[in-house]
């Protein structure tokens, strides 16, 4: 019985779609990665810069402010609408939806034209040597009879 599930499992795990699948994700997790630093990193300071030197990710609304005791230590820490940080996600999914779509469309091309060429009928090959010379002789048996 044990060995029937893992085998069922194995069988299951190494399918082509899961295989796939799971490549695609770890390529993909990876590709967010890149996306997101590129947002945070590259375009968000430059966008900050362009609206007066903002930095997104310190936008919020404070709708509590922190309690501190006599020491001026935090007791309890301030409740605030972190809604520059959403802003900075918001671009994020964005531009990794966006990068994803241009790439699943590419790839969709290629697959499209890889099909083409599969389809495409072979030419016909060339007649042999013998062939043609057999060819010759009956067109010139037909001009004799005419």
């Amino acid at each position: 019985m044990k060995s029937k599930f893992l085998q069922d499992f194995k069988q299951f795990a190494m399918r082509g779609n899961v295989v796939d699948m799971a490549v695609g994700i770890i390529i993909g997790g990876a590709f967010g990665k890149i996306v997101s630093s590129a947002v945070s990193d590259l375009i968000m300071p430059v966008v900050g810069i362009l609206l007066g030197g903002v930095n997104f990710t310190n936008l919020k609304i404070t709708l509590h402010e922190a309690v501190r005791n006599s020491a001026g230590e935090v007791v309890t820490p301030a409740v605030t609408l972190n809604y520059g940080n959403f802003i900075q996600v918001s671009v994020d999914f964005i531009i990794i939806a966006f990068s994803i779509f241009l790439m699943i469309k590419l790839m969709a091309k290629l697959m499209n034209q890889k099909k083409k060429e599969e389809e495409a009928p072979a030419p016909t090959p060339e007649p042999s040597a013998e062939v043609k010379l057999l060819t010759e002789i009956r067109d010139l048996m037909e001009k004799q009879k005419d």
